[in-house]
């Protein structure tokens, strides 16, 4: 790709996602102008790697990794839950994983909040995701990543995964209660 071309799409993912709105509060704002553009049908935003393959990540998409975000990430520090949306777009993005959003986060045994492709929190599946979910989803969509590539995170505390506490790790970073890690 261009850098023109990378510039015009960082440029108008930014004043599209910038906008974003949940639950009448405006994630972000930019002048004095505000628009309602979540409310707007995007067919999807391009995020691209490395290798100028691209994933396409569409509303839906946003939507469900905010979920996921928030049920793995509710009591987390803003790092943590960004942290967690960048393992989602790490997977989507390596070749060991689904390439889209929803099949990285629906597949099997992935993420712990996710049961028969629901996202579960404290027993409930109409999870809806605060306004520091969606944030760390977009900052992450904009290149944000405090766990250098991470595919892997658990919680030390509460796994219950002998796999997570036993596999040789390399690039460890602990970031609130979570240690993000990829596989040696």
């Amino acid at each position: 790709m261009k850098k023109s071309g990378l510039l015009t799409f960082i440029l108008t993912l930014f004043f599209v996602l910038t906008s974003l709105n949940v639950n009448g509060e405006y994630l972000y704002s930019q002048g004095s102008e505000i628009r309602d553009l979540y409310n707007e049908k995007i067919e999807a935003v391009a995020v691209f790697n490395g290798s100028n393959d691209s994933i396409y990540i569409s509303d839906a998409d946003i939507y469900l990794m905010s979920q996921v975000v928030y049920a793995e990430s509710c009591g987390e520090p803003a790092s943590g839950k960004l942290a967690v949306a960048s393992v989602i777009l790490n997977r989507a993005r390596d070749g060991g994983f689904p390439k889209s959003i929803s099949g990285v986060i629906k597949q099997k045994n992935a993420f712990s909040c996710v049961k028969r492709g629901k996202v579960i929190h404290r027993g409930n599946t109409d999870v809806i995701p605060d306004s520091a979910s969606y944030t760390a989803v977009l900052d992450a969509l904009k290149g944000k990543d405090p766990t250098d590539n991470a595919v892997f995170f658990y919680n030390p505390e509460i796994s219950t995964s002998q796999w997570m506490k036993d596999i040789k790790k390399a690039n460890i970073k602990t970031i609130g209660n979570h240690v993000f890690f990829v596989v040696k």
